[in-house]
């Protein structure tokens, strides 16, 4: 009997495994990665304002501005390419390009379907109410709450492990690339919700891979 295949999210995170990693730039990525830490730092700023304008403009208009979407959509995404070369995967050692917009052959892509219309009453409560079950699983996986390009936790943990294998092996084993790639993408599912750029919940799933179930062909 065949399984349902999952619907697919309006918030989707890929990867590709670069086939050729360095067995040992890993031990020095949290170096070259402080000029986007930097830059991250006052992108965040300005995501949590537009987020706050966002929060009123979806209250009396029921829509989320599209230049605000565009823009806290690419602060993420760059987040989590930053993530990806750093220690919230190690999955590509090609430097992360200093954009907002996607990059369609960087081996990382972080992209949120845009909601013509949005709850005007879940704005109040899906990002602090609804949001907490999934909070509780952030906390455990980010080590805490924190930004997603500040990984820690069990994530942090994994991609220690992942460089262990590169400088032991020369390899990152595929089912620890899947597992990483999943908790991200549930992490992001997760900020998307809680940023108010999806009313749709984030599911209480694992989906592994660097590929996104459901995802239309």
């Amino acid at each position: 009997m065949n399984e349902a295949m999952p619907a697919a999210h309006p918030a989707r995170l890929t990867a590709s495994l670069d086939p050729s990693l360095s067995r040992w730039l890993w031990l020095v990525k949290w170096l070259l990665a402080v000029p986007h830490y930097v830059v991250l730092f006052f992108l965040w700023v300005a995501f949590v304002g537009t987020s706050v304008v966002a929060f009123f403009s979806i209250l009396f208009t029921g829509r989320y501005p599209r230049p605000l979407f565009d823009f806290n959509t690419g602060v993420l995404r760059w987040s989590w390419r930053v993530a990806y070369y750093a220690y919230g995967a190690l999955g590509t050692d090609r430097y992360p390009p200093f954009t907002l917009a996607d990059v369609p052959d960087y081996p990382a892509h972080w992209d949120v379907a845009y909601p013509e219309q949005l709850s005007r009453g879940l704005v109040l409560v899906k990002w602090w109410l609804l949001a907490v079950p999934h909070y509780l699983v952030l906390g455990f996986l980010l080590g805490g709450l924190k930004l997603p390009w500040a990984s820690g936790g069990l994530i942090a943990l994994l991609a220690l492990f992942a460089g262990v294998s590169l400088a032991a092996a020369g390899r990152y084993p595929r089912g620890l690339f899947d597992l990483v790639i999943g908790l991200n993408r549930w992490v992001l599912r997760v900020v998307a919700y809680a940023a108010l750029l999806t009313d749709v919940y984030p599911p209480f799933r694992l989906d592994q891979g660097g590929d996104e179930p459901g995802a239309a062909s």
